[in-house]
């Protein structure tokens, strides 16, 4: 179903903007009316992280216990003896033996990639299948089902649990996905036939194949946010290329049968980007130096080590009262820091200097601020809290690159 203006359809929560260049496809998700996440990929080239390849190994590193993998690359690939082993910590030898006992020089085998390479790193492997659907991911040799913890309702949590216990096989693991909350036993099951269906597909071409050779490519970008976030009856769907626009509606009708989804083709003259102000707000939101709405300002500055995010009042005088201004100003950067963090893809550690605060309750207010700011973000992370210098430490999974900001015309 396509629309050349928005259906009534309540108050949008989300929406998804989607520019189709000659070479590029470039999207921004605004949540409530904010930029959220930006990332750009080209028509051509996917990224590799999700798909799988059917690889041979052509170096074993004893003293790494780790293994170089071919997957037809320009680099080979890396697989550590953690991504090697059993994927259920329960069924993994308690001693964890030489990778030189599994592995030899020529040995081919089925690797999916969990993370980009960066710089001069290849790509990072993993024999700890996945297959991310809408309501579940499955793991076709894990051997348990686990369920988002997302999921607040202790209640619905058991009942989800005991769906994918009573649909799966003994070998087989399940993490149902916070999207499922309150989803039906069917729609699960449809779920999980779809992705044991495209497992079988892999196996297969497995067999046939000679390596390297790739054996499935993940979804594409714009597919994957449909997937992850989207949701008919709030969210919304815009795109300047009509030919785009089907395909998404095509694959939006197999992944939500019987929806009707809310789809808008872009037909006015000025850039889609520049009409929603996404590239304005682009070209602010990936400054070094980052001001906050009331007047402080952040400094923003990446290493190969880590990311380093300074908090300053700059302009904010506040009240009368100093902890009070510093109070507020930290407050306001907690929630931008996590919003920009998300926006930037940044990942990896993350040191946030906030400034300075006396009371041990407002250092307990900006934590909790944070945390709650980031509960909107999908890329696992994990806040460490507030180190014996005072600044906030954080990390965050490291999957691609960074943003980088190119926007097109």
């Amino acid at each position: 179903m396509f629309l050349t203006e928005r259906k009534t359809k309540g108050e949008i929560m989300k929406r998804m903007i989607v520019h189709c260049g000659v070479d590029s496809i470039q999207l921004a998700l605004l949540e409530e009316g904010k930029l959220v996440e930006y990332a750009a990929e080209r028509s051509q080239k996917r990224g590799l992280v999700g798909s799988f390849f059917k690889g041979k190994v052509v170096n074993v590193i004893p003293g790494m216990q780790a293994a170089f993998v071919d997957i037809g690359q320009k680099k080979n690939a890396f697989l550590y003896i953690d991504d090697l082993l059993h994927p259920h910590l329960e069924k993994q030898p308690k001693q964890k033996p030489l990778i030189t006992e599994l592995l030899k020089p020529g040995h081919e085998l089925i690797v999916q990639v969990v993370k980009e390479g960066i710089g001069n790193k290849g790509a990072r492997v993993t024999t700890h299948y996945s297959l991310p659907g809408r309501w579940l991911v499955y793991m076709p040799n894990a051997g348990y089902v686990a369920v988002s913890k997302k999921i607040g309702s202790e209640e619905e949590r058991l009942r989800l649990k005991v769906i994918g216990e009573e649909l799966r096989t003994e070998e087989e693991g399940l993490i149902i996905r916070t999207n499922a909350e309150h989803a039906g036993s069917e729609a699960i099951q449809e779920d999980l036939t779809l992705l044991r269906g495209r497992w079988n597909t892999i196996l297969s071409k497995s067999d046939t194949g000679i390596s390297p050779c790739v054996l499935h490519h993940d979804l594409s970008m714009v597919q994957r946010l449909m997937r992850d976030v989207y949701s008919p009856e709030t969210d919304e769907l815009i795109m300047d290329s009509p030919e785009q626009a089907k395909e998404a509606a095509d694959f939006l009708a197999t992944m939500l049968p019987g929806e009707s989804p809310n789809i808008v083709k872009y037909k006015k003259d000025s850039p889609i980007f520049d009409f929603y102000g996404i590239r304005q707000q682009l070209e602010k939101d990936f400054l070094r130096k980052l001001w906050l709405p009331g007047g402080g300002y952040l400094v923003w500055d990446t290493t190969e080590a880590l990311t380093v995010i300074d908090v300053n009042t700059g302009k904010f005088t506040g009240r009368d009262n100093l902890e009070d201004t510093v109070y507020l100003t930290n407050l306001e950067a907690a929630r931008e820091i996590a919003r920009l963090v998300r926006l930037r893809d940044t990942g990896g550690i993350i040191i946030v200097d906030f400034i300075d605060m006396n009371s041990e309750e407002h250092r307990a207010g900006v934590l909790d601020t944070l945390e709650k700011s980031f509960k909107g973000d999908r890329t696992q992370h994990h806040i460490l809290g507030w180190t014996k210098l005072g600044l906030l430490e954080m990390t965050r999974k490291r999957i691609r690159n960074e943003n980088v900001v190119t926007v097109s015309e």
